[in-house]
């Protein structure tokens, strides 16, 4: 709750779109250029886009309207903010810290596959925010380069709405830290493909989640 005039910086989270390594549910993580939109993920790119365009104007209507792009760089998050870009009349701006989180060895491979040849790894990993996937990231250390990101689109953005486009650790990760959640308990935060997550950042360090994981048909 604020008692004074101070203008926040707004940052709308997009995840990508569907893609045949979300319906396969394998480990798709940080290497490029990574799985394409599948025809599905571009319709819902699309209706993501449409939805974002209307931040300011016919939903959230207190907040401003957005009037930039950034985005992971790989294929799936730069196809997505294409369209968001597109709809918005903004040029895009990749960033590699709202890349999805590199996964190691574990890339390509479902849970499942991962628990049969490791039993217990991927459960310790998600409980252990310092323990690194073999050969891969550790969830501070996703929560870490997120949180620079959206620190500097913070201090860039007072008062103005800017997207940025990334994955669901990444965005699990964002959003987590900014409310100070517990590393473990990002994976809580249910953020399904498309979907729109709004946080509000103030410069002195408060933040606001005005909702998290609002699928793109809205």
């Amino acid at each position: 709750m604020r008692f004074d005039d101070a203008e926040p910086a707004t940052v709308v989270l997009v995840r990508h779109g569907e893609t045949e390594a979300t319906v396969a549910r394998t480990m798709s993580g940080s290497a490029a250029p990574g799985p394409s939109l599948s025809s599905a993920g571009r319709v819902q790119a699309a209706r993501a886009a449409d939805l974002v365009f209307r931040i300011g104007r016919e939903h959230w209507t207190d907040l401003p309207h957005p009037d930039s792009v950034v985005c992971s760089p790989l294929a799936r998050t730069r196809q997505t903010a294409t369209a968001i870009g597109r709809r918005l009349g903004a040029n895009l701006r990749d960033d590699p810290r709202a890349r999805e989180c590199d996964f190691g060895d574990w890339e390509g491979r479902t849970p499942g596959e991962i628990e049969a040849a490791t039993p217990g790894a991927m459960r310790a990993w998600f409980a252990d925010p310092v323990l690194r996937a073999p050969g891969g990231e550790s969830l501070v250390d996703v929560g870490d380069r997120m949180t620079d990101l959206l620190d500097e689109l913070g201090a860039a953005n007072r008062g103005r709405s800017v997207v940025l486009v990334a994955h669901v650790m990444a965005i699990r990760a964002g959003v987590g830290r900014a409310l100070a959640m517990p590393a473990p308990a990002w994976g809580g935060l249910r953020i399904p493909a498309a979907s729109v997550t709004i946080l509000r950042l103030w410069a002195d360090g408060d933040r606001e989640l005005v909702c998290l994981g609002v699928p793109p048909d809205l």
